[in-house]
């Protein structure tokens, strides 16, 4: 039999054990101690059947007029007799028996007491100096019977009382268990970024310093990722005015120096200035779409949003290449829009920024809160897709970036329930990449369980 894996189950299952086992040992030993018992109340009633009929038959005997005649005694109604008994003079001729007595069911005369064959049980006794003896015998099989109705009067209830002590264990058991089954609940329905402390209310003393220690646990990785956090954003923001202030003296260089040697230089100065200053700027939105919260109480409609994003982005290029596809109603979601705008934001650029010169981005936002962005280019083997999420990595190293867009856009998924699919080729096409995520609308969540 396999144990069970549920503390449920086990308790339920050891105790049931424990108690059929604890009634059958008891059943066990009361039916020994009453068997035994029996046996004296029998043997007593043996013995006093013995001596009440001896008078009787010896009065009889000596009354005669036909000495040495055998008298069968005729019953008054028809009965079980379940003593029967014989009386013979000093020779073994039987003088006076009772109806259903059997000769030769009496063994020979061996003195008065107690004498058992394999059929039945004796009590011999004798009057007139051994001139007149009497046996009265005792089927065994009257007493195994009567064994036997006690051990089933014993075990009988064990087949009603059983069923009904265990249903009333293991309710017991789930009632006594009901806190643990709640403390359960409330971590199985959190999300993976849910750090808060679970209550831990009406636990039994054995499994509350396990609470307290989860609890505790869960404080420290809470005050550690925080201050993780904390440091990228902090970090990032306070690189932002000393980066602004060295990219001004290397542009105030350039325009300064007649030289071309440090004109380059100071050219290769600023580009390295300015792609530090986008991965703090991507840092900062990594701790933003970390830490933040980005599920708010009310809605609002996604598409002024993406329309905000891509005209920013437009007039920041010098091609137009972005084709921004919008239903003709409302998008409402309650997911933060300034989120929603660093979401939309790195999918664009990453489009921008790896997909084929000249070719045009496809941005697309559907009633139901499908988002995707589509690029033409070359297809991307599946195991780097599979990694492109992962922080600070690029499918081309040579190419520009910061290797930061896809994972913060992997976190804000994570964060909102969703998730983000990468796809190379494009769907309907030989090449490309498409990026999509559906976000959460009015009246529907995305598939994945809501976390935020």
């Amino acid at each position: 039999m396999k144990w069970p894996t549920s503390l449920q189950g086990r308790l339920g299952l050891s105790l049931g054990l424990a108690l059929t086992v604890l009634w059958l040992l008891a059943a066990t030993v009361t039916t020994v101690i009453v068997r035994g018992e029996l046996d004296e109340v029998f043997d007593s009633a043996l013995r006093e059947t013995a001596e009440r009929i001896l008078p009787l038959a010896v009065t009889d005997i000596v009354g005669r007029e036909d000495q040495g005649v055998t008298q069968r005694l005729a019953p008054i109604r028809e009965h079980d007799e379940l003593f029967t008994y014989i009386v013979c003079d000093g020779e073994g001729r039987i003088l006076l028996q009772s109806h259903a007595a059997d000769p030769a069911v009496f063994p020979p005369w061996d003195g008065p007491g107690f004498r058992q064959t394999a059929t039945h049980r004796l009590y011999s006794d004798a009057a007139l100096q051994d001139t007149i003896r009497i046996t009265v015998a005792e089927p065994l099989a009257h007493r195994a019977s009567v064994a036997r109705e006690i051990r089933m009067g014993l075990g009988l209830p064990l087949l009603v009382v059983l069923p009904v002590a265990l249903a009333a264990i293991i309710l017991a058991v789930r009632f006594s268990l009901d806190p643990l089954r709640r403390f359960r609940s409330r971590l199985e329905a959190r999300g993976a970024r849910d750090l808060s402390e679970v209550p831990a209310e009406g636990l039994p003393t054995e499994i509350g310093p396990l609470a307290e220690t989860l609890n505790s646990l869960l404080a420290r990785l809470r005050e550690a990722f925080e201050a993780e956090r904390s440091f990228a954003a902090n970090a990032a923001h306070e690189l932002r005015t000393p980066l602004a202030g060295a990219i001004a003296q290397a542009q105030r260089l350039r325009s300064e120096t007649s030289e071309p040697v440090t004109e380059a230089r100071a050219a290769e100065i600023e580009a390295t200035l300015k792609r530090l200053t986008r991965i703090s700027e991507r840092l900062m939105q990594l701790a933003r779409a970390e830490g933040g919260r980005l599920r708010m109480d009310r809605s609002g409609d996604l598409r002024a949003v993406a329309r905000v994003v891509v005209d920013d982005l437009e007039r920041a290029s010098t091609k137009d290449r972005i084709a921004l596809t919008l239903p003709s109603t409302a998008v409402m979601s309650d997911i933060d829009p300034d989120a929603f705008a660093i979401l939309c934001r790195n999918l664009v650029e990453n489009a921008l920024r790896h997909g084929a010169e000249n070719s045009t981005v496809q941005v697309a936002l559907t009633a139901d809160g499908l988002l995707s962005v589509a690029n033409d280019g070359p297809v991307l083997p599946l195991n780097t897709l599979d990694r492109l999420t992962a922080r600070f990595e690029r499918a081309n190293a040579s190419a520009d970036g910061s290797g930061l867009g896809l994972a913060i856009v992997a976190a804000i998924a994570d964060r909102i329930g969703s998730s983000l699919v990468l796809e190379s080729p494009r769907p309907g096409a030989s090449s490309g990449f498409q990026a999509s995520l559906r976000l959460p609308t009015d009246g529907q969540d995305p598939p994945a369980r809501r976390d935020a």
